[in-house]
C-alpha cells in the first residue's frame, strides 16, 4: 500500500479537552480506525526557539516534546488533519511518502505494500 508516515510533535504537556494531546491524538486515531500509533518521549531537544531541553532535570518536567506516529493512507491523513483544523489544535507535524504493508499476511492484512515481490536471494 501507499500512504505517509505522518508524525506530531507535542509538548508532553500539552492538553485538549483536559487531556493530554500525545493521548488524545491516539484516541482519535484509532476512533478514526487508523490501524495503530505511536508515542514517543524525546530525551532531548529544541524547537524554533532554539532553547534546548534535556531530560536530566526533575524541574523540566512538561518542557520536552513527545512524538506521535502514524503510518496512514492519504485519505487517513486529511480526516486527521481535519479533525485538527476544526479542533483549531496548533501542532507541528511531518508527511513523509511511505510504501507500507504486511510480510507473512494474516487473511485481511496487505500482503506486500503494494511493492512487486523481489526475486531471488536478498
Amino acid at each position: 500500500m501507499t500512504g505517509c508516515f505522518l508524525r506530531f510533535y507535542v509538548h508532553e504537556d500539552q492538553r485538549i479537552h483536559h487531556t493530554l494531546l500525545w493521548e488524545w491524538l491516539l484516541q482519535q486515531a484509532n476512533r478514526l480506525g487508523i490501524r495503530g500509533g505511536s508515542a514517543f518521549r524525546a530525551m532531548a531537544g529544541f524547537g524554533s526557539h532554539h532553547v534546548l531541553y534535556e531530560d536530566h532535570f526533575f524541574e523540566l518536567a512538561g518542557t520536552l516534546t513527545v512524538e506521535v506516529e502514524f503510518i496512514v493512507t492519504d485519505e487517513e491523513v486529511e480526516q486527521l488533519l481535519a479533525l485538527l483544523r476544526r479542533e483549531s489544535v496548533r501542532v507541528f507535524y511531518a508527511r513523509i511518502p511511505a510504501v507500507f504493508g504486511v510480510i507473512n499476511p494474516k487473511e485481511g492484512d496487505p500482503a506486500n505494500g503494494g511493492v512487486p515481490p523481489r526475486e531471488g536471494p536478498p
